[in-house]
């Protein structure tokens, strides 16, 4: 694992979450502050903060004008393809998923993950980010965010070896129910394409996911950057009734890891389609 690598990821995805703060808080078509400004402010360099801004910017929240400043961009209009009375279960990717720790450790929820969460921005939770690899392959960076008390003693071996879902509901007694989940398309950074292995700008999916238990309390907040020249996303219609599916055992599927709810249980994504592996 390239050390180098890791941390500028891991600098610019604070960057990143900072901004999306600010952005947050304002309305479409406000100013945000100048990046020397913010530089000061979030104590990180000008190449990191740009990095994380031009995610934004690519990703459509900000947008740039020559001479004037950077700008909230306007809402983005959502398209669901699928009713929201169907739920419809997922899928799972083949290969022999696995992931590498970059970063796991435990801190305040911050304002917008505490937003995401429903807890206060003082509360503590567990931050983790994992390189997922299939076949030994890089594949996907995630930055999940659990709910520390839920998960007292969460181990780094659960992290990286098995299906997190079973984990938490064998070990923490934590019953994953309910994914609401948006994808979108971007681009990977430089600090991004070196531990994905691919060129940088290369093209990326952008998973963002927030899973609640069967009380409806959220547990886990989760971004995910899959590679684009490995993924497609499928949308499989419900366009009248079915005989019941046998679910496959195993496997993975793109942005949402196997668990509970491989197991039948209900999923509603704000795409409400199923996400499945490309050729």
């Amino acid at each position: 694992m390239d050390a180098d690598a890791s941390g500028a990821v891991l600098k610019r995805e604070r960057a990143r979450d900072a901004v999306l703060e600010l952005i947050e808080s304002r309305r479409p078509g406000d100013a945000i502050p100048s990046e020397r400004s913010l530089c000061v402010t979030l104590g990180v360099s000008r190449p990191t903060l740009r990095a994380a801004i031009d995610e934004l910017v690519a990703s459509g929240l900000l947008v740039r004008e020559h001479g004037r400043g950077m700008f909230v961009a306007p809402e983005k209009i959502t398209q669901e393809l699928v009713s929201a009375d169907l739920a419809l279960t997922v899928p799972q990717a083949a290969g022999a998923w696995s992931s590498r720790l970059l970063e796991f450790t435990t801190l305040q929820a911050g304002a917008r993950v505490g937003r995401k969460l429903r807890m206060s921005p003082a509360a503590e939770i567990v931050y983790v980010a994992r390189l997922r690899l299939v076949d030994g392959a890089p594949m996907a960076i995630e930055h999940l965010h659990i709910r520390a008390e839920l998960v007292p003693g969460l181990s780094a071996q659960e992290l990286e070896n098995g299906d997190l879902y079973e984990h938490l509901r064998e070990r923490h007694d934590v019953h994953v129910h309910e994914a609401v989940q948006a994808i979108e398309p971007t681009v990977v950074t430089r600090a991004e394409a070196r531990l994905l292995d691919v060129p940088e700008l290369s093209p990326a999916l952008l998973f963002e996911r927030l899973t609640s238990d069967t009380t409806g309390c959220p547990v886990e907040y989760v971004h995910s950057l899959y590679r684009g020249d490995r993924y497609r996303i499928v949308s499989r219609l419900a366009l009248g009734p079915a005989a019941a599916v046998e679910h496959l055992e195993g496997g993975h599927h793109p942005g949402i890891p196997p668990g509970d709810f491989a197991q039948g249980d209900p999923i509603t994504s704000s795409t409400r389609g199923d996400i499945q592996s490309g050729d």
